[in-house]
């Protein structure tokens, strides 16, 4: 079968694979008919985050199950799933707690040996570990294109919003404008914030925040924080949401955050950097990072989608075919497109 791999820092080659066999009782095996290129594909793309030259990557999937193992309960051959980025065990400490981002044997899809091998979705089959967790049917009427953000970049949204602890009639800003930070601005709108920031470099990027209710802001043409103080007699913004992965937005979070407010880190960070944590004392600031729990969200981000109340769709701004996958991470490299569907 064909499959998009890694090859080097800035290529990816499209390749003839094996296909996936079911190796546990609790697998399922996944046609693919939508796969999508997402902003944390691009640290591997870079480089940031290093695996193995001939791995298959790709980690949003929507398809159709031809194969389940002898433990697999709540799908079937022929339904039609969309999938978490990550698997989890459902058995462990962790994961009897809810928290099935931090499972002892958690694999990420097309991550490489150090996230547990568990080869990509950017391909034409893909292996699913603990299908009966990790798995979902896609709701009737469901387009693939909305269906594939549930199980990584609306998810994370939403535990980012979530996780802030933001309440209605708050001030929000989002730094970083991509699908992640986009659908945080569309969550914490329909979550009840009185006033929504939206802070990024691209004037795109911009427009599509404020046809969703926020308040866009220029990184450097603009200023955000003056935008957060004009936004709240002076306080600062009551959460701040950084999806950038970036020291120089997480310092401007920081400084954006009113006494006693909310950041919350969604954006991926790989390397050791500086905090101001004289900012971060003196401000008595919650500060909140990591991957995001999408497992435990799953559901209620599904229900969101399913009821029209939040919808992703028009991030979807490219439709490519596998075979063009690297065409598409080069687009997507150069901030061309926003979501990139590649179908098989």
């Amino acid at each position: 079968m064909r499959a998009v791999t890694f090859s080097a820092p800035g290529e990816v080659v499209v390749k003839d694979v094996a296909e996936p066999q079911i190796e546990d009782a609790r697998d399922a095996i996944v046609r693919i008919d939508s796969s999508g290129v997402c902003g944390s594909d691009l640290h591997i793309y870079h480089g940031r985050v290093q695996i193995e030259p001939g791995f298959t990557i790709g980690h949003e999937y929507v398809g159709t199950v031809i194969a389940t193992g002898d433990d697999v309960r709540e799908i079937a051959v022929g339904d039609r799933v969309m999938g978490c980025f990550q698997t989890a065990c459902g058995r462990c400490f962790f994961c009897r707690r809810g928290l099935f981002h931090k499972c002892d044997h958690s694999r990420t899809f097309g991550h490489g040996a150090t996230l547990g091998s568990l080869l990509g979705t950017q391909a034409e089959q893909a292996l699913v570990p603990n299908a009966d967790l990790v798995l979902r049917r896609v709701p009737e009427g469901m387009s693939d294109e909305v269906a594939l953000f549930a199980g990584d970049v609306m998810g994370t949204a939403y535990h980012a919003v979530v996780e802030s602890g933001m309440r209605p009639g708050d001030v929000a800003a989002v730094l970083g404008l991509g699908p992640v930070g986009l659908c945080a601005a569309l969550l914490a709108r329909a979550a009840g914030a009185a006033r929504v920031i939206a802070v990024d470099s691209v004037p795109d990027r911009l427009a599509v925040a404020e046809s969703f209710g926020a308040q866009p802001v220029h990184l450097t043409d603009g200023d955000p924080r003056a935008a957060a103080r004009e936004a709240t007699d002076g306080r600062g913004v009551d959460v701040c949401i950084e999806a950038v992965g970036d020291p120089r937005a997480l310092e401007t979070a920081i400084r954006l955050t009113r006494n006693c407010g909310a950041v919350q880190a969604v954006g991926v960070y790989a390397e050791r950097c500086e905090v101001h944590m004289g900012l971060v004392w003196i401000k008595a600031l919650t500060l909140r990072a990591g991957m995001a729990n999408v497992i435990g969200h799953i559901d209620s981000v599904l229900a969101l989608l399913a009821q029209h109340v939040v919808d992703p769709s028009p991030l979807v701004t490219h439709h490519m075919s596998l075979d063009d996958a690297p065409e598409a991470y080069a687009r997507y490299d150069r901030r061309e497109a926003l979501k990139i569907v590649l179908k098989p």
